[in-house]
């Protein structure tokens, strides 16, 4: 794997000092923990540190930074034409058809979990997990949504959960298999491991274990508007 460019603050045209007060105000505040930071400017690294036990080549935990390569895993799979925004999400999941009544779970799109506007008012995780333990997605589909979907926005877990599942089911494929010749490969991303439930589904909303250059090259495939 080739390393990014790096250069000096000022060659990019960033303050040198700016940085540096950045770096004290987190040393200085206690509640912030921080692992590691990496700072780009016209596709050159300007800055870059790991606070111990951190590392450059030691992949971390993102936590709900995972949904940002679940996005671009279901973007690949509408591209492939494997799945279509507008399908309902049920269609996806025909075993759980009966167990379906609410209308407004039945007319959930795609679009509609990829976007965290599925209709509920607020987090579901707790009481899809209440609903079913094994099964998240039916877990989810049994909360009835509060309004029509697409019509509010609400960070909501199992929404990304279940477009994951959406594309782990099409594909035949976990999310890391499906995204090392897409993404992984092409942007020189290494080792990445993401965390699976007990059917074997990696999590998408959380779980992905990556390095922090992994998320610098995804930033920057994002700033070079999706060519590398």
């Amino acid at each position: 794997m080739s390393s990014l460019p790096t250069s000096t603050p000022a060659a990019q045209g960033v303050d040198a000092v700016g940085i540096q007060a950045f770096l004290d105000a987190l040393e200085a505040e206690p509640n912030i923990h921080p692992h590691s930071l990496m700072l780009l400017r016209h596709g050159q690294v300007v800055a870059s540190g790991w606070w111990a036990p951190y590392a450059p080549d030691r992949p971390q935990l993102l936590y709900s930074l995972s949904k940002s390569f679940t996005a671009p895993a279901a973007g690949f799979a509408v591209g492939e034409a494997l799945i279509r925004l507008d399908d309902p999400v049920i269609s996806y999941f025909p075993e759980f058809e009966a167990d379906i009544t609410d209308p407004r779970s039945r007319t959930m799109l795609v679009r509609h979990v990829a976007s965290m506007a599925s209709g509920h008012a607020e987090e579901t995780l707790d009481r899809a997990r209440a609903r079913d333990r094994d099964e998240l997605v039916r877990g989810f589909l049994l909360v009835p949504p509060d309004r029509d979907p697409g019509t509010v926005f609400a960070y909501n877990q199992p929404a990304t959960y279940t477009l994951a599942a959406v594309v782990q089911r099409v594909t035949g494929q976990k999310l890391t298999e499906y995204l090392r010749p897409r993404l992984f490969e092409p942007l020189g991303i290494g080792e990445v491991a993401w965390i699976a439930d007990r059917r074997g589904r990696e999590l998408g909303f959380s779980g992905l274990h990556a390095t922090t250059d992994a998320i610098a090259r995804l930033g920057q495939l994002h700033l070079r508007g999706g060519v590398w």
